[in-house]
């Protein structure tokens, strides 16, 4: 993604629109934003970035006259995210803080020690908005984790903290 943000170097409202694109999995298509196929105009995304529309507008051609952009942006999906409802759909959820999140298998230790208290994931979702230091793991499991489990989760390489939501 660093790739992606040296495009709008030095155009930090541009940069913001971009930002959000990415945080939400909106594609650029043909000169318009799209959430899934539900058109968004440039008004609202404004409004959510605090830019003014034509940010937004010269953020759209920025990447659209820009082949690596065009390419990432045109691909972009938005995806549910289970974590804040899933109380309410009988499970649990899991939120996993990273020491590093370049370190390999902390989501292979996570799903293992899940495995083998034989429950189901749901949904497993690295949220890593581009700077890693902020990245997190949250895992949606069937039912109620057990409390002997936390503490064998907090113990996998990689993990700095682990919150029960």
């Amino acid at each position: 993604m660093d790739r992606v943000f040296r495009s709008f170097k030095g155009l930090p409202s541009q940069e913001r629109v971009a930002a959000m694109m990415v945080r939400h999995g909106l594609r650029v298509e043909g000169g318009s934003v799209y959430c899934g196929d539900i058109e968004q105009s440039d008004a609202a995304m404004a409004r959510a970035a605090g830019v003014d529309r034509r940010v937004v507008r010269s953020t759209i051609e920025r990447i659209e006259a820009d082949p690596e952009l065009r390419g990432v942006f045109s691909r972009l999906r938005s995806t549910l995210l289970m974590s804040d409802v899933a109380p309410l759909l009988g499970c649990t959820s899991l939120e996993i803080v990273p020491t590093d999140a370049r370190m390999p298998g902390i989501l292979a230790c996570i799903t293992d020690l899940i495995y083998r208290k034989g429950l189901t994931v749901r949904q497993a979702v690295v949220d890593d908005p581009g700077d890693r230091e902020e990245s997190h793991l949250m895992v949606v499991v069937d039912g109620e984790i057990p409390a002997e489990i936390l503490p064998a989760i907090r113990d996998c390489k990689g993990v700095a903290s682990v919150m029960l939501r």
